[in-house]
């Protein structure tokens, strides 16, 4: 049972993340919202490995070697994660009364995480507030976890009807 929902919730996480790089990349091309900077993340998750947590602005973050991979990899990784729970509490304690649909707004709800432990990581200040990017550096990562909620919804049904 529980490697069934291991399975599903890596799925799930994998489908949504994949979603959110797609949605993206489509949004991003024409300027609505901010291309999600996969290095940057690489950065930071070294930073975070390092035992690093909070730097008072982007530029702090040097760049390191292979920043783009290990971005991919925690990127990936932090999809997985966010699907664990929610494959978790779908599968095993709400049981028929969740439905894949409920994904949507738990991967709306994840944006949290980029607002006020991402942003604020890096020294941009709760919800962005600092960036020189304005409106876009808090509306990109709801619009990004939008994304990845409708990938986890599909990610939910592949599993369901595989």
């Amino acid at each position: 049972m529980v490697a069934n929902t291991l399975v599903a919730a890596v799925v799930a996480g994998v489908v949504g993340t994949i979603a959110m790089d797609l949605l993206n990349l489509l949004f991003a091309r024409p300027g609505m919202i901010l291309k999600i900077d996969v290095a940057m993340i690489g950065r930071m998750a070294a930073g975070w490995a390092r035992g690093r947590f909070r730097y008072g602005h982007p530029a702090e973050m040097a760049p390191i070697a292979n920043e783009r991979l290990l971005g991919f990899v925690a990127h990936y990784a932090i999809g997985i994660g966010l699907a664990i729970p929610f494959v978790f509490f779908a599968e095993h304690l709400a049981g028929s009364l969740v439905q894949p649909i409920w994904a949507l707004p738990y991967g709306i709800a994840t944006t949290v995480a980029s607002w006020f432990l991402v942003y604020p990581s890096m020294g941009l200040g709760m919800c962005g507030w600092r960036s020189p990017e304005g409106a876009k550096a808090i509306t990109s990562p709801l619009a990004n976890h939008t994304f990845y909620g409708v990938g986890l919804v599909a990610g939910f049904f592949l599993m369901m009807y595989s």
